[in-house]
């Protein structure tokens, strides 16, 4: 089994260590690299082209939010995972709307984090409860600014089970069609919707109840 290739990226070298070690006794997590700030960052995905991702979001020469700009930019196919001590509407809204597939605060438990990099790794969100609950009042506040067109049954069904955490692989065996076809029809959703990513649409069949099938 292929291990998950981690980068962390933070200023401090505490922080650094810490999560160093905490990769290091994960049996399928792999420490790749590190790096101190964005621009050091930014050289460290090209060089390493890591699956993972673990942004710090405030430190010199080049913010986290920026940096995940570039990097979506440079990879497409690594997953950023946000670990930061700030919480506030300035950092996290930026952070998502950027391109974050993650935002976790640095306090959650270490077995939590193990499971939100896998999680990321498998193109499925992962939020802290706190920022979970700012997404959705964001979107609900948003909602009326946007014409959002209807979704078909077999759309909704995707959706339902997009919040439900399942990956492409996994809703195509439950609705019995191929990856290629479900992952069209998570485009559409997001088209549809005036979405960003899947993150945004999970939090919104959340709020919408369809995650629950009402």
């Amino acid at each position: 089994m292929d291990k998950v290739r981690v980068l962390i990226v933070d200023d401090h070298p505490v922080v650094r260590e810490g999560l160093r070690t905490f990769l290091e006794l994960q049996p399928d997590l792999e420490f790749v690299g590190e790096a101190a700030d964005g621009v050091e960052a930014l050289d460290k995905v090209d060089q390493l082209l890591p699956d993972v991702v673990l942004m710090d979001l405030v430190m010199p020469k080049m913010d986290g939010i920026t940096t995940i700009r570039h990097i979506r930019d440079l990879s497409p196919s690594t997953r950023i995972l946000v670990l930061t001590s700030f919480s506030e509407d300035d950092k996290v809204f930026p952070a998502v709307k950027a391109g974050a597939h993650g935002y976790l605060m640095k306090d959650i438990r270490p077995a939590e984090l193990a499971e939100a990099i896998r999680s990321v790794h498998c193109g499925e969100p992962s939020l802290h409860p706190e920022i979970a609950k700012k997404l959705m009042n964001q979107l609900a506040e948003g909602e009326e600014e946007e014409t959002k067109e209807a979704l078909t049954l077999r759309e909704t069904e995707v959706l339902r089970l997009i919040a439900g955490g399942h990956s492409n692989k996994e809703i195509a065996s439950a609705l019995y069609i191929s990856e290629k076809t479900v992952k069209t029809h998570v485009s559409n959703i997001l088209q549809k919707l005036h979405l960003a990513d899947r993150t945004q649409a999970a939090l919104y069949a959340v709020r919408q109840k369809i995650a629950q099938g009402t």
